[in-house]
């Protein structure tokens, strides 16, 4: 089987993490994806630790199924070799900063003419225009300016980034669906176009009820640990030997909740009876529940609200995470090899499709792995935009 963009070329003049996510996801789905780089290579190359083998581990996290070849943008020509890849691609993603790439030749406007279906996809942290185009986008900044800071952390406590660049990876997630969207209107058309994506308006779209709280009705969320705005318990509770995750989203859940726990009154209790209630007696509930979750262990109310069909776990490591993955039935890692058999490590992508699964391969490139054949197809004046006129040396 095919992926379903197979047949499609990918331009990746991205580097860090919103775009280059984007492009290994179009990988993933059968695009060949050439990945240009400087001579210092893409900025999460020397990101770590940890590094593995010499390589980081963070750069392997999003570069797989691509080809690495280095260009210096600045040398003319260099520059026609980006820019003939550029005629030759299906996609382009960038994230220079604004201005950059027209300077360079490689802009919307400049390209389109010589190649009309480009679908020109470019990432930046405030947009193209005003103010905003200056101002330096990065994930932890965006986090911040965008609100999601002051909602994350607990009450009364300092605001709290995310665990992990939400942002950067909401981004590249949104724009991977936008250059799908386009590319769909491209076999309608045959026009490719621009597709814009901010890490701020990633960021604002990704706050959905909150924002809309604030939108609709006035409402400024605030911070409050693990508990949710307009919805109890749902919540992080104290056991007898630790937390456990509750997430109780309607009534007739709350009913079979408290059942299990031995407090079936608790349903028909007027603080208590509606999730309304719930939310305004949340404190006096909390109070009840944890008094009974203190008479056992995590392990032993996990069994026992989950048994009842009531969302409940552990706060579990990310090792945990995988071994739990693996133990309902799920295939979290997958696994690209190098050409003298390393194998790399990954995480599995969570599309499932079944007439045209993803795949897993290429590993992420060593710099500049791939820059001889695909600076002689660059060359080649003969040679075409598919995929299938690369030549073996492209694939393993």
């Amino acid at each position: 089987m095919t992926g379903i963009l197979d047949g499609i070329v990918v331009a990746d003049f991205s580097r860090v993490l919103a775009g280059p996510i984007a492009t290994a996801g179009l990988g993933d789905l059968g695009a060949t994806v050439i990945k240009v780089e400087s001579a210092d290579g893409d900025d999460t190359r020397r990101w770590g630790p940890p590094f593995v083998d010499g390589e980081s581990s963070y750069f392997l996290s999003v570069n797989r199924n691509k080809h690495s070849v280095v260009l210096d943008l600045k040398d003319p020509g260099d520059n026609v070799l980006a820019q003939r890849l550029a005629a030759r691609a299906d996609v382009l993603v960038e994230n220079f900063r604004p201005g950059v790439a027209e300077r360079l030749g490689l802009g919307y406007d400049a390209l389109r003419a010589g190649n009309p279906g480009l679908v020109y996809a470019s990432v930046s942290g405030f947009g193209r225009q005003g103010e905003g185009r200056d101002l330096a986008g990065y994930d932890f900044l965006v986090q911040a300016l965008s609100g999601l800071m002051s909602i994350t952390g607990d009450a009364g406590g300092e605001p709290t980034k995310v665990g992990v660049a939400i942002v950067d990876v909401l981004t590249g997630l949104n724009l991977q669906a936008g250059v799908l969207a386009a590319l769909y209107r491209r076999q309608i058309s045959g026009a490719g176009q621009r597709v814009d994506v901010t890490l701020m308006g990633a960021a604002l779209a990704a706050l959905v009820n909150q924002a809309s709280s604030w939108l609709t009705a006035g409402v400024e969320p605030l911070r409050d640990g693990n508990r949710h705005p307009s919805i109890a318990p749902y919540e992080t509770l104290n056991a007898a030997d630790g937390s456990i995750v509750l997430a109780v989203g309607n009534d007739a859940q709350f009913g079979r909740f408290v059942a299990a726990l031995g407090r079936p009154e608790l349903a028909d209790d007027t603080r208590f009876a509606t999730n309304p209630e719930r939310v305004a007696h949340r404190t006096e509930l909390v109070a009840v529940l944890e008094s009974v979750l203190a008479e056992g262990t995590v392990e032993h109310w996990t069994g026992v609200i989950t048994g009842a069909g009531v969302a409940c776990g552990r706060v579990n490591t990310v090792a945990e995470a995988f071994d739990f993955a693996s133990a309902v039935g799920m295939s979290p890692r997958a696994w690209t090899v190098r050409p003298d058999g390393t194998p790399v490590a990954q995480v599995a992508s969570p599309l499932a499709l079944s007439a045209t699964p993803v795949s897993y391969r290429l590993p992420p490139p060593r710099l500049g792995e791939h820059s001889d054949p695909v600076r002689r197809w660059l060359q080649d004046d003969d040679a075409g935009g598919r995929p299938q006129l690369l030549g073996k040396e492209f694939t393993r």
